[in-house]
């Protein structure tokens, strides 16, 4: 009796773990049909997503999804949301849900934008309102997005993190987009220290290697005189910086914590 109580411990524990496992899935990635709801269902229905990257399909839409983003974070918002509709996507329009107020992301019909971020810094979780259009036919119709929550760090990048590419060089030309709260930089890169996808490609001009970069509007990217450090990540299939620190600002960090032996990585300097 001991030993089989031991192994329906074991198999319990393992269930256990599986379930949470499974949960734990759930919060990230939903996808669900607007078919399969109750007659007397609420014309609203809630989704509650707790991480910080995920992806939503609402296939067949009926009525209305509600998406609130409320992702477990170790530190307290005000955080960025980046938002990035599915192509093809048709049959409802979304809408970015702040301080109770819709903001139109995609009408229905309309070619899918470009990720479009915003700062989540209201009292309440912001949240995606998927508002689904009269339909006569029955054909096949789905509405999506990818979502991603990124960190406000405007400081020195932290060189531990797994990055897409690393780079010195200077800002050749910036356009910004109000709307989706980013801007795109074009860079003429001195050094390419690490990268992935091919972003920097040989150029001339003011560096070596030319590449386009997305990076938030509230970075204030601007083109001119400086050096800076850029360092970045994959959003969406797109290269994505942080703010990128002034090589020199960079330097005086990074030589402070090699004096204090603190540095957890080593950079060449050369």
């Amino acid at each position: 009796m001991r030993a089989g109580g031991e192994a329906g411990r074991r198999l319990r524990s393992c269930l256990l773990l599986l379930q949470a496992l499974s949960s734990a899935a759930d919060l990230c990635t939903w996808r669900g049909s607007g078919l399969v709801r109750e007659p007397h269902a609420r014309a609203v229905q809630q989704v509650l997503l707790r991480c910080t990257e995920g992806a939503v399909e609402w296939v067949y839409p009926r009525q209305a999804l509600r998406v609130v983003l409320q992702p477990n974070l170790a530190s307290a918002r005000p955080y960025t949301v980046c938002v990035k509709p599915f192509r093809g996507s048709r049959g409802a329009s979304m809408h970015v849900e702040r301080a109770g107020e819709l903001e139109l992301l995609l009408s229905e019909g309309a070619r899918p934008a470009r990720a479009h971020c915003f700062r989540a810094d209201g009292p309440q979780p912001p949240a995606i309102f998927l508002q689904a259009s009269p339909q006569s036919d029955i054909g096949r119709r789905a509405v999506g997005f990818q979502y991603e929550l990124l960190g406000n760090r405007s400081s020195a990048p932290d060189l531990q993190d797994s990055v897409l590419q690393v780079a010195r060089g200077f800002i050749l030309n910036v356009s910004h987009d109000a709307e989706r709260q980013t801007s795109r930089v074009e860079v003429g890169a001195s050094r390419v220290y690490r990268q992935r996808g091919g972003v920097f490609v040989p150029g001339d001009a003011r560096g070596a290697w030319r590449g386009h970069v997305q990076t938030l509007l509230r970075c204030g990217a601007r083109p001119g005189a400086g050096e800076f450090l850029f360092v970045g990540a994959e959003h969406f299939g797109e290269a994505w910086l942080g703010c990128a620190p002034r090589y020199g600002h960079f330097l005086s960090v990074y030589g402070a914590a090699q004096r204090r032996r603190e540095n957890a990585c080593e950079f060449p300097l050369d």
